[in-house]
């Protein structure tokens, strides 16, 4: 592909500040400063493995709740995915990934479809509410792929297939998700235009 998928954007509101830059033809660089420890890994690990270049500069109303600082940076990479794909001409479109982590094993499976859609299970019970790294709770790993998703265009399955530990579980979600996503946003040269039969995705 000849035209840099790229996007740079930034997002204010009374709750957060976020400034990010996506290159989906990446090698994995990154450089992340969020504010919340454990999300900046999260992030670290998505760019790792998809392959893409990740600048992340977030602040915001921490000290009531993390909720609104990872929900807003969620909302401003689905918004920099949507826009560096541009019209998606030429991606193979879908890809499916099953990582483990230890104790801990997630299935992720992409489709670029300019559908919006989440399905989200198996994380076990009480997981929300389990604080991993001090301040993020289980419960945010759904918000961030729900923002994701909704603001990508994207259609993912994400499923917790085993695991005990809550820092391994959600990093094999972050890590299964990057590897889907990696092949179905890459460029394949067998596809010509838009992979789809409507003509747009």
């Amino acid at each position: 592909m000849s035209t840099p998928r790229i996007a740079e954007l930034s997002r204010e509101t009374s709750e957060s500040s976020i400034a990010l830059r996506l290159d989906l033809d990446g090698t994995g660089r990154s450089s992340i400063s969020t504010t919340v420890p454990f999300f900046d890994h999260m992030l670290t690990a998505f760019a790792k493995h998809a392959l893409v270049d990740l600048d992340v500069t977030a602040s915001g109303d921490t000290a009531i709740d993390v909720h609104h600082t990872v929900e807003d940076t969620g909302i401003v990479l689905g918004t920099a995915i949507a826009r560096a794909l541009g019209d998606k001409a030429g991606i193979a479109r879908f890809g499916d990934a099953l990582v483990p982590l230890d104790d801990a094993l997630a299935q992720a499976v992409v489709d670029v479809s300019g559908r919006p859609y989440l399905v989200h299970g198996g994380e076990p019970a009480g997981f929300e509410h389990h604080l991993i790294g001090g301040h993020f709770t289980g419960s945010m790993v759904r918000h961030v792929f729900e923002a994701i998703t909704m603001h990508a265009g994207l259609t993912v399955h994400l499923t917790v297939l085993a695991g005990r530990d809550p820092h391994h579980i959600a990093e094999a979600e972050f890590k299964a998700f990057a590897r889907a996503f990696r092949q179905a946003v890459q460029p394949d040269p067998r596809v010509q235009g838009i992979p789809s039969t409507k003509g747009a995705l």
